[in-house]
């Protein structure tokens, strides 16, 4: 059991850690950010603070709207996915600013795309781990439960009001934001089963059986 809490916890970090990348390459490509991503943006250049620390402060108003929603107590775990996502926001941002400045459209594109696409590998694999959801991703999948649409749908409905409130706040927008909230849904769309079945074949033969086997007591 303590193996399979060490090799969730590895794909968990792994996982934040390609998602922060990828929100760092979208903010750094100049084309605009995602609707979230630059609602964080905005609020650092309007009132102050860092991008890191805005996922924070936002990340404890979704858990008591997730809350709510959900009708249970606050999940305070996804406060610790929050925490690790805004510093590594941070930590990405400082180190690529010298390295990553593209100038040239195709370049701005190409570091975009791959951004974005890097945003749907992350976040499909951390939520795979199972570990404690960005209270955003959260957000979505309860939106998904509740409604019995898709993430896609779910995603999308999420980035539309995060837009308007980046507008609000002079965040980024630009043809990237829309990209995002065309494409972004529909990337994690595709990446979730595929992450899914990668993984699960990486999982020891050990890791599977003890899955199966909790799976079975869950069903009983």
């Amino acid at each position: 059991m303590k193996g399979l809490r060490i090799h969730a916890l590895i794909i968990f970090i792994c996982g934040l850690s390609i998602l922060t990348l990828g929100i760092s390459l979208t903010i750094q490509s100049g084309l605009g950010a995602s609707p979230f991503d630059a609602l964080l943006v905005g609020l650092a250049e309007t009132v102050g603070l860092t991008v890191g620390s805005w996922e924070v402060v936002i990340a404890i108003i979704l858990i008591g709207c997730n809350s709510m929603l959900a009708r249970q107590r606050p999940e305070i775990l996804g406060l610790l996915t929050a925490f690790i996502t805004g510093i590594g926001i941070d930590m990405w941002l400082y180190g690529l600013a010298p390295l990553v400045e593209p100038t040239l459209w195709l370049n701005k594109l190409a570091c975009f795309g791959l951004g974005l696409i890097l945003i749907g590998i992350g976040t499909s694999i951390y939520l795979y781990a199972k570990f404690a959801p960005n209270p955003m991703d959260r957000l979505m999948l309860l939106i998904q439960s509740l409604t019995g649409r898709s993430i896609f749908a779910a995603r999308t409905f999420i980035y539309f009001f995060f837009l308007i409130a980046a507008l609000v706040f002079h965040g980024p927008i630009g043809i990237g934001t829309i990209l995002t909230v065309g494409l972004g849904g529909f990337i994690l769309h595709i990446c979730m089963p595929i992450t899914r079945r990668a993984l699960d074949r990486m999982q020891p033969r050990r890791h599977r059986s003890a899955d199966r086997t909790r799976q079975g007591e869950t069903a009983d």
